[in-house]
């Protein structure tokens, strides 16, 4: 049995799945291989409540005593109910647990993944960590489309950064969930996504530190699906409507409501210019056209118009 695996571990590894079992086992396999001392065990929250396919993976995978976990089952459907069970269930059946880090169900950890975030977090008192998530194309896609702001990390450096944006590759310390609370995740973005990015800015409001692990490599299987122009378009209007609704929450008085329907409506012809830039510089049309779909997404969201990719029924391929 690895030495790792322990009754008290100090890191759990947070991991919620949604209807991709094959890729699960894919993303369990890559936990077993880190080169680590470290005790840690793996939290899996399965969000289909009746096949519950992803379940029946992970407890075959902690059967084989290579990886030491659980598997909590929401039968609440949307991410963040998903993402919030994970969390929970880390602190509460793993006390001595002071790091819990998460990856989805379509990543690939590399070996050296837990250290890297485990030892930033440790060297830096950093409250939340972040790592570069790197798009794996398929065997003959358009390679070029890896370069889509849609797939690229927000920063290429380690070091202090103001916020991390999303959680398919993050370490969250103890004390920052006891400062913001639980649930983690405001479900009310259960199904547009972005409940990460409210979470990371709640945590910059109150003064949580930030720090980037350039060396913190995860990477996201992208099948043939994300790389079309609809999907793209889809992805490009969602983080759009996201921005919006957060700044839209935090927003107080009127003043600051006044200052974002300005900044969306500035923002809107904005986007033209740099489309015509990206386009210059990339010669790829769908890279061109995102942030005119980011502005369009906020414009949208500004009138209640909003996409819901996370809801039951949706593609299994819409990333969760």
């Amino acid at each position: 049995m690895s030495t790792r695996i322990s009754p008290t571990p100090g890191i759990v590894v947070c991991v919620p799945t949604y209807r991709r079992p094959a890729h699960l086992r894919l993303t369990l396999d890559s936990l077993a291989r880190q080169r680590t001392g470290r005790r840690f065990a793996v939290v899996v929250a399965e969000n289909e409540a009746e096949a519950r396919e992803g379940a029946a993976v992970a407890q075959a995978v902690f059967a084989e005593g290579h990886l030491a976990g659980r598997v909590v089952v929401e039968a609440r459907q949307g991410n963040c109910h998903a993402i919030n069970a994970a969390f929970a269930t880390a602190l509460r059946h793993y006390g001595q647990a002071r790091h819990i880090l998460m990856m989805d169900d379509d990543e690939i950890a590399d070996p050296d993944w837990l250290e890297a975030m485990v030892a930033a977090a440790e060297r830096t008192g950093a409250g939340i960590v972040g790592g570069p998530v790197h798009p794996r194309l398929m065997a003959g896609a358009r390679q070029a489309l890896a370069r889509h702001p849609a797939f690229l990390p927000a920063y290429a450096a380690s070091g202090p950064v103001p916020m991390i944006y999303g959680s398919g590759n993050c370490l969250i310390t103890r004390e920052t969930f006891e400062r913001l609370g639980l649930p983690a995740f405001d479900v009310g973005y259960n199904f547009l996504g972005g409940g990460d990015t409210d979470f990371f800015t709640r945590a910059r409001r109150v003064g949580i530190r930030f720090h980037w692990a350039e060396d913190a490599v995860i990477g996201e299987s992208v099948p043939e699906a994300r790389l079309h122009p609809r999907w793209l378009a889809a992805r490009g209007l969602r983080i759009g409507a996201i921005n919006h609704r957060i700044e839209a929450k935090h927003a107080e008085g009127r003043t600051d409501r006044a200052r974002l329907a300005l900044k969306s409506a500035v923002l809107l012809p904005f986007s033209g210019l740099r489309a015509l830039h990206l386009l210059v510089r990339t010669r790829e049309p769908m890279i061109a056209l995102h942030p005119i779909f980011v502005a369009l997404g906020r414009c949208f969201s500004a009138l209640g118009i909003e996409p819901e990719p996370y809801r039951a029924g949706a593609s299994p391929e819409v990333p969760r």
